[in-house]
């Protein structure tokens, strides 16, 4: 049952009321009350409350109560929900009741109306069983009545009571007259006190205020709070009444003149267009939060004129939401023999990146929630990386797009502009996805090591969000301001190098690196795809021109010397604008094939553009050949030396890094160590200068890959013995002579296979590299591989520059601690 509170709704809005204090004398309490719990109200001296009575303890008191005729004290709870308090539980100050009226409501259910008389203090519980009963002592106001501050408060509380009065419409115009008929301060303090919407502990703070003049002050100041409190939600309520009515009529008004204009056929465009906008955005399916916000957006659109330029900001924006794939996914092509033979069929060679997208499909046909794999293909220029995103697309039956990211510097391309500027749009990702209608595309990143940064922010530390698997589900971008899900977009990379691009976003792709392609590979690429296209591109087919193997060899021999085919597919493309020519002049008949053979692509495109000059610059002592890495593949590296008179100066030209010289003054020492071995007189150096030159002065060199060439044309130079025409080399070599192993073993085997070379000097701890070597290279080239220097010389020279019983480290394939370079 409910517990002792104010009883109906009535006694909380109308004032409760008071009787004149001293209806009991001092002496006439007892010392020793029953005591009444009361929770979630404080009773006063002179009121009249009716109260609901459920608890056992509380119903045995008002039975004794009323049978005996005695009065009992009204005590507050500290705290309203504990149900059988005790000491520590209540107010030490109460009220003294008598019982005016009690009725039985039901069977354990009592309703009856008390009375204050007098405050008392309690001084010690002495019985919790049946009921609570308490040692008190009364308590009297300290002040007198007829003080004349105490006159001036009450006046003050009177009027201020009006007020509250005033503004407080649901209390009865008798409330005034009440308060205006009480003519002893204490009462009108605690009438006030009682009937003021204040919490519990400042009513009971109230009521333990013995002194009157700080009683009376106490309750000025609630009452004066009460006041602002209600002018302040009066004109709240006002204002926001105002604006309900105005909103309100501005409705009826717009619908009726929809309803007229339909009426009439006059439906302008605004609204036709917002009711389709609305259309598009329901049928978009859209996630809730994002709905939402649409929502939003859509309503305050209503009330924006159309000339506005608001207008159209808003306007756009909805549009951006609804043409965006939110749930629109297309199906994939799980097969897997079909996506091989696509890949197959499209481009010739690349096994890792095929095997990779076989994997991903094999993954994703047994888990149907799998997220986007993010690859990122490493090659130099012409390999197909570019094209095999849309070979990737076919062959997962996806949508395809590709986002040139070379020279981006600002932020926004990647996050989009904030809705604040004007003309600002999404981010490309954004815009990307929208072009490709669907939430799983492949999207193709080109070019990802050219970004830029600049004072418009990082473009790649934007980029960290959109490639990391696990936060890309929820992109931000800053024209939508909603999330927007990425993680089933299949995200494939491109770029020429590793090394422009920030670690952590490397670190958020699976590199998968493309090497150049041998002589054969390439002839077999222009055989299957590139002959056939630029024929069809020039209007030609295969009744007119027949091009022979012949041709495809010298044009990859001779023509071009790259790692990728795009200059191939340009000197076919010659071949072909050649023969168009001829055809489309009537010089010959239509039905004439031309017949493409070595002669003719000399004939057409002039004299052979490469040759091989190892034999030519290896004629002379002191000219060695070197393999070095490059973005476009790898490349040979002559190194000439030579020596003059002088005073013992070594001269370095060829724009050289400081790794490189560091390798030419090591080669030199070591050079200078061993010269008693090689035959070569120990104060070489006191009357010579020497000088080393890199041709191709113009391009920057760095490395430590070339100090076993250095030192081999050092030693060819001062030995006066040619190093092998046919030989090439790389590694680093250390002041002791040691070997070590350097990086891009692969570009740097088929450079030497594209240049002629037969034999291919590498660091003994190269070997395992060689596995990633096409087994055409291998097959072709002889390999030596070395520890020592001394062996790199006797591999490298025409004959060997060592003195009989010289001491030479005997030949070990154990490898010198050392660490890996590339």
């Amino acid at each position: 049952m409910s517990d002792e509170k104010k009883k109906g709704t009535a006694a909380s809005a109308m004032p409760t009321a008071m009787a004149p204090p001293g209806l009991i004398n001092k002496e006439d309490i007892p010392q020793v009350l029953p005591i009444l719990p009361l929770r979630n109200s404080v009773f006063f001296p002179g009121g009249v409350l009716p109260l609901a009575v459920g608890r056992q303890k509380t119903i045995a008191l008002i039975k004794d109560a009323v049978r005996d005729d005695q009065v009992i004290g009204v005590v507050t709870q500290r705290r309203a929900e504990e149900e059988d308090p005790g000491a520590s539980d209540l107010y030490t100050m109460g009220t003294v009741a008598r019982i005016v009226k009690l009725l039985k409501m039901g069977e354990d259910n009592y309703s009856l109306v008390v009375q204050g008389l007098a405050r008392f203090r309690v001084m010690e519980l002495v019985q919790e069983a049946p009921y609570l009963k308490a040692r008190v002592d009364a308590v009297e106001d300290k002040t007198s009545s007829e003080n004349v501050e105490v006159e001036a408060l009450g006046i003050n509380l009177k009027k201020l009571a009006r007020e509250v009065i005033e503004l407080m419409p649901e209390l009865p115009a008798a409330a005034t007259e009440l308060v205006e008929s009480i003519t002893h301060p204490g009462h009108l303090a605690d009438l006030i006190a009682a009937n003021v919407d204040v919490p519990i502990e400042e009513k009971q703070a109230v009521l333990e205020t013995v002194d009157l003049k700080a009683r009376m002050k106490l309750v000025l100041e609630l009452l004066n709070r009460k006041r602002e409190i209600l002018k302040l939600s009066n004109k709240i309520d006002s204002a926001v009444k105002g604006e309900m009515s105005k909103t309100q009529r501005e409705y009826y008004l717009r619908q009726q003149l929809k309803a007229i204009k339909e009426e009439l056929g006059e439906m302008g465009e605004e609204e036709e267009e917002l009711d389709e906008l609305q259309e598009r955005l329901k049928k978009a399916a859209l996630p809730p939060e994002v709905e939402k916000v649409a929502q939003k957006e859509l309503n305050r659109l209503k009330t924006i004129p159309a000339a506005s330029s608001e207008y159209t900001v808003a306007r756009t924006y909805l549009d951006w939401i609804a043409d965006l794939p939110w749930s629109k996914i297309s199906e994939d092509n799980l097969d897997i023999e079909n996506a091989r033979q696509q890949l197959d069929k499209d481009h010739f060679g690349i096994k890792k990146v095929k095997k990779r997208i076989l994997e991903y499909l094999a993954v994703r046909k047994l888990k149907n929630d799998m997220r986007g794999p993010i690859l990122c293909l490493v090659g130099p220029p012409g390999v197909g990386k570019t094209s095999l995103g849309q070979s990737v697309a076919k062959a997962t039956g996806r949508k395809f797009v590709r986002l040139s990211l070379g020279g981006v510097r600002d932020e926004a391309e990647i996050r989009g502009h904030r809705r604040t500027y004007v003309g600002a749009l999404p981010g490309r990702f954004i815009q990307s996805m929208k072009k490709a209608g669907t939430k799983n595309p492949v999207m193709m990143l080109d070019e990802i090591d050219k970004l830029g940064a600049d004072f418009r922010g990082d473009p790649s530390a934007a980029l960290l969000e959109v490639l990391d698997p696990e936060q890309n589900s929820t992109f931000s971008d800053h024209y939508l301001d909603v999330a927007f899900d990425l993680s089933k977009v299949m995200f494939v990379a491109t770029a020429n190098q590793l090394d422009p691009i920030p670690g952590p976003l490397r670190d958020r792709m699976e590199i998968i690196e493309l090497t150049g392609y041998t002589f054969e590979e390439k002839q077999a690429i222009a055989r299957i795809h590139l002959v056939p296209k630029q024929l069809k591109e020039h209007g030609l087919n295969g009744d007119h021109i027949e091009v022979q193997d012949d041709a495809l060899l010298i044009l990859t021999t001779s023509y071009t010397r790259e790692a990728g085919v795009r200059n191939l597919e340009r000197r076919i493309a010659d071949i072909c604008r050649a023969v168009a020519v001829e055809v489309a002049g009537g010089k010959l008949d239509k039905l004439d094939k031309q017949t493409i053979n070595s002669e003719r692509v000399k004939e057409i495109l002039g004299p052979e553009m490469f040759y091989s000059e190892v034999a030519e610059r290896t004629e002379v002592p002191g000219v060695a050949t070197g393999l070095a890495w490059t973005a476009a593949g790898g490349d040979l590296l002559f190194i000439e030396a030579t020596k003059m008179a002088g005073k013992g100066g070594m001269t370095l030209t060829g724009q050289l890094g400081d790794v490189m010289k560091e390798s030419a003054t090591a080669a030199l020492s070591y050079l200078r160590s061993k010269a008693e071995a090689l035959g070569i007189p120990s104060n070489f150096l006191e009357k010579t200068d020497l000088h080393l030159h890199f041709p191709a002065g113009s391009i920057p060199k760095d490395g430590p890959s070339a100090g076993v060439t250095i030192l081999t044309a050092l030693t060819s130079l001062l030995t006066g013995i040619r190093v092998r025409h046919d030989t090439a080399m790389t590694g680093e070599a250390t002041l002791r002579g040691l070997v070590l192993p350097v990086g891009g073993i692969k570009e740097k085997v088929l450079a030497a296979h594209r240049a002629g070379i037969k034999r291919v000097i590498l660091p003994e701890r190269c070997r395992k590299d060689l596995i990633d070597v096409p087994d055409q290279a291998k097959n072709e080239l002889e390999f030596i591989f070395a520890t020592h220097m001394d062996e790199v010389l006797k591999a490298a020279l025409e004959t060997s520059p060592f003195k009989e019983g010289a001491a030479i480290p005997a030949t070990t394939t154990d490898t010198p601690p050392a660490e890996v370079r590339a």
